[in-house]
């Protein structure tokens, strides 16, 4: 007799009911999966909620930065007060200052104001000056330099209005705000209005803001970001060229080819503790090491590039490690099967095959070593420090320079409303480059992916 002739065990009662109905158990297990789901949903609408409005107050804030106010106005060049010695010598010209220039400027454009017929309560041409940037008589000067032929005739240059002017055709300065401002007041916005109608004052696309150079307080209407921006680019020819092969020379070596030990075991602790070490760390360690030890020139590129190569080369290592490990061992063993040697597997087979994750995590730390600011500080590259172009390549590297989070962060630092708003417009040049390099990785991954 068997087991289960000998049991006395009753069976089962029989279900009642349909199988096609839910008892409570089965309804009590599907609302649980339906109320993670909704909290899934939930949790990625609040994601996206703060993501929109992320993008839209940096688009509200900083899309004025690409516009700017210039003024029109015909100077005339007056040789007796530009040039008296007559000769046209550029050496001679460039000993009138730019004080110099600032009368012809004015009296040009308040005989526009009185040509057009304005009625306006200004009575003198040095009432109008509120009007144009400070760097109005330097833009005159570069051109009587360059061209000292056409002294004696009138010019038509198109200069940059003043930061409140500016502030005013942008809604960001109204007449409230400047009751107590000593550069303007309401008779200049009057005037303004005028010749914003007349169009002689009119907002086009600001090209300067990307392409042109930080400047100094009482000039927030010329600043740019162009300077800063080459200044990253050098930064990052650095940080490509030093990170990428170390990192995967010693991912490569870790992974492959060095025995398990506690040396190597200690090796890979302090590389994922240094993947946590916060950035200001690392400026630190640049200010004494490349600066104070080693003399490199401070402000640099290539001092910034060296400190931003030691914060990026623990993420690279880490990504790299992680796309090799990914690599099917039977890939190796096949390799080494048919008599291949541990170098001829490792750089024929599996490196090809790993690519994509190198390439991924290696754009992903240059995209974080380009937003970084906090060691670029310590180190001196802030703004105002670049107000020209590198001469060569070696220049480009070792002049002083700032980058495009440290002139961002100046930007906001500073008292004028005009350099808050190029501070917004510089975040949405650097999301832009920060989004490309993420894109390029993408398909970089997609081109280069195999499967096995």
């Amino acid at each position: 007799m068997t087991d289960a002739t000998a049991s006395n065990a009753a069976p089962d009662a029989p279900r009642k009911g349909s199988l096609l109905d839910q008892d409570d158990r089965t309804r009590r297990r599907n609302a649980a999966e339906a109320r993670f789901k909704a909290y899934g949903i939930a949790a990625v609408g609040v994601g996206l909620v703060f993501l929109i409005a992320l993008v839209s107050a940096i688009i509200f804030n900083g899309v004025g930065a690409f516009q700017q106010t210039f003024v029109d106005v015909e100077v005339y060049l007056d040789p007796e007060k530009l040039d008296k010695q007559g000769n046209r010598d550029p050496a001679d010209l460039r000993k009138v200052s730019t004080f110099g220039y600032k009368p012809l400027i004015r009296e040009a454009l308040f005989a526009k104001v009185q040509e057009l017929g304005i009625e306006t309560e200004i009575e003198s041409a040095n009432e109008v000056e509120a009007l144009l940037s400070a760097s109005a008589p330097a833009q005159v000067r570069d051109f009587v330099i360059a061209n000292p032929d056409r002294l004696g005739d009138t010019v038509a240059f198109k200069m940059l209005a003043s930061s409140r002017v500016d502030g005013y055709l942008k809604n960001r300065v109204t007449r409230d705000s400047i009751a107590r401002d000593k550069n303007i007041d309401a008779v200049h916005l009057d005037l303004t209005d005028a010749l914003r109608d007349a169009g002689v004052v009119e907002k086009t696309f600001n090209l300067s803001f990307i392409t042109g150079s930080d400047a100094s307080e009482s000039r927030a209407e010329q600043a740019g970001l162009g300077v800063s921006m080459l200044g990253s680019f050098f930064m990052m020819l650095v940080v490509l060229g030093l990170s990428l092969p170390i990192g995967v020379a010693a991912s490569i070596y870790l992974e492959e080819f060095a025995p398990q030990n506690r040396f190597t075991d200690l090796i890979e602790v302090n590389i994922s503790n240094l993947a946590a070490v916060p950035s200001i760390v690392f400026g630190i360690l640049g200010l004494a090491v490349f600066i104070q030890f080693m003399h490199l020139p401070q402000s640099a590129p290539l001092v910034g590039g060296l400190v931003l190569t030691l914060m990026t080369l623990p993420t690279i290592i880490i990504s790299t490690r992680a796309s090799l490990k990914s690599v099917p061992p039977s890939i190796r063993d096949a390799a080494l099967g048919v008599g291949a040697s541990k170098m001829q597997a490792v750089f024929h087979h599996v490196l090809p095959l790993a690519m994509p994750g190198i390439l991924t995590g290696t754009i992903i730390g240059l995209a974080q070593a380009l937003g970084e600011t906090a060691p670029l500080l310590l180190i001196g590259m802030v703004g105002y420090i670049a107000t020209n172009y590198p001469d060569g390549l070696a220049s480009g590297f070792l002049d002083p320079n700032s980058a495009m989070p440290a002139q961002i962060y100046e930007w906001a630092k500073r008292a004028d409303p005009a350099y808050y708003e190029r501070a917004w417009g510089g975040i949405i040049i650097l999301l832009v480059f920060l989004l490309t390099m993420n894109i390029v990785a993408i398909i970089l991954r997609r081109r280069f992916e195999r499967r096995w």
